[in-house]
C-alpha cells in the first residue's frame, strides 16, 4: 500500500541512496507537472517528500510547494528535513536534522573514526554505502571491525545519557519486523519528466525504465513482486534494518525481490553488530526492555540457511 511519494525537482536533484546521480545538465520540473504531481499525492493521501537539486529554486515553486505538508530531502542544510552529504564534509553539520552521508567502501574504511564527533553531534546518521555490490571477503572483515569500532563508540556515548541513532547500528536494535525502503510498494518517484518510476536509481538508471505518467497513472507491471510477502529470501530473515534495496537488487541479480549475496552479508554484519552493541549498553542498566534480545546465528547470508526455512 502507497504510503509515501517522492517527486524529483530537477534532474540534478541529490541521490540520497546507493545510485549516483551523473546527471550534470539542470532540467527543473515544468511547474504544472509539479501541481499535478501535489495534487496526485493528496488525492492519493501520501506523504510527499521533495528531493532538491543544489541551487535554490525560483520563488514560484516555493510557494507552491509550501501550500501542502511535506518533507524536504536536501544537499542544503537551509530549511532541510533530511541533510545529504556526497563528501565527508562533516563540520558545522546541523545537529536538528537527520544526515545521510553518501560515501564508498574505500573512505568509510579510511574515515570511519571522523564520525565519531558527528555522532556526538547529530540526532540522527545514515550511512549509505554506494559501492556495497563490490564488497570482497576482505571487505567483509575490515567492514567487521569499522562496525565494532563504531560500536564502542556509540556505546560510550549512550552511556553518558546521550542516544545518536547510527542506522548500520542501532536501527535493528530498535526494530521488531522489515524496515525495508518499500520503492515500488509503499513508496513511487515522480520524475522531472511527468513519469512514474519505482525509485529516483531507476529514473537516473534509465528514463525509459517508467510505470505510468502523471496524466494517465500508475502502470506498475507484476506489482506484486515488490512486495515483501514475494521476497523469497527476504522473508526469512531478521536483518531487519537492511534496506533490501530494489534497484540494487535488479542491478546485481536480475529480479528485484532477491538481494546479492554482497548486500546479504554487509546486512548480517550489521545485524550481528547490533546484537553486540545491545548487550553491552544493557550491562549498565535497562535499555529498550519492549525489545526481544537478538538471537545468535550461525550464517551471514540467510541463502545458506535455506534448509532450516519453514
Amino acid at each position: 500500500m502507497l504510503q509515501y511519494f517522492i517527486i524529483l525537482l530537477d534532474d540534478t536533484s541529490a541521490s540520497y541512496c546507493h545510485c549516483e546521480n551523473t546527471k550534470m545538465e539542470r532540467r527543473l520540473m515544468p511547474l504544472e507537472t509539479l501541481r499535478k504531481g501535489i495534487r496526485f499525492g493528496m488525492m492519493e493521501n501520501l506523504m510527499i517528500q521533495f528531493v532538491y537539486p543544489d541551487y535554490e529554486l525560483p520563488t514560484e515553486y516555493n510557494e507552491v510547494i509550501e501550500k501542502i505538508d511535506h518533507s524536504k530531502i536536501k544537499p542544503l542544510a537551509d530549511a532541510a528535513d533530511v541533510l545529504i552529504l556526497n563528501k565527508w564534509q562533516l563540520s558545522d553539520l546541523p545537529n536538528d536534522i537527520p544526515v545521510v552521508l553518501r560515501t564508498s567502501k574505500k573512505d568509510l574504511f579510511a574515515r570511519y573514526n571522523e564520525l565519531e564527533e558527528v555522532l556526538n553531534k547529530v540526532e540522527r546518521l545514515n550511512v549509505v554505502i554506494t559501492d556495497v555490490e563490490t564488497f570482497t571477503e576482505d571487505d567483509f572483515n575490515t567492514y567487521k571491525l569499522v562496525l565494532s569500532a563504531l560500536s564502542s563508540n556509540l556505546e560510550r556515548l549512550y552511556v553518558n545519557d546521550k542516544s545518536p541513532q547510527l542506522n548500520l547500528l542501532t536501527d535493528r536494535m530498535m526494530l521488531s519486523q522489515m524496515n525495508n525502503c518499500g520503492a515500488g510498494d509503499t513508496n513511487i518517484t515522480l520524475a522531472p519528466n511527468g513519469k512514474f518510476y519505482v525509485c529516483p536509481a531507476f529514473y537516473l538508471d534509465e528514463e525509459t525504465d517508467s510505470i505510468g505518467d502523471i496524466e494517465h497513472g500508475l502502470n506498475i507491471k507484476n506489482e506484486q513482486l515488490y512486495k515483501f510477502d514475494y521476497a523469497p529470501i527476504c522473508r526469512h530473515c531478521d536483518a531487519w534494518q537492511c534496506k533490501r534495496c530494489i534497484w540494487l537488487n535488479r542491478k546485481n541479480t536480475l529480479e528485484v525481490n532477491t538481494p546479492s549475496h554482497e548486500q546479504c552479508v554487509v546486512a548480517h554484519l550489521e545485524r550481528n553488530a547490533s546484537k553486540a552493541l545491545l548487550e553491552n549498553i544493557r550491562k549498565y542498566g535497562t535499555f529498550l526492555p519492549e525489545q526481544e534480545d537478538i538471537k545468535e546465528i550461525d550464517y551471514l547470508d540467510p541463502f545458506d540457511n535455506k534448509d532450516k526455512w519453514q
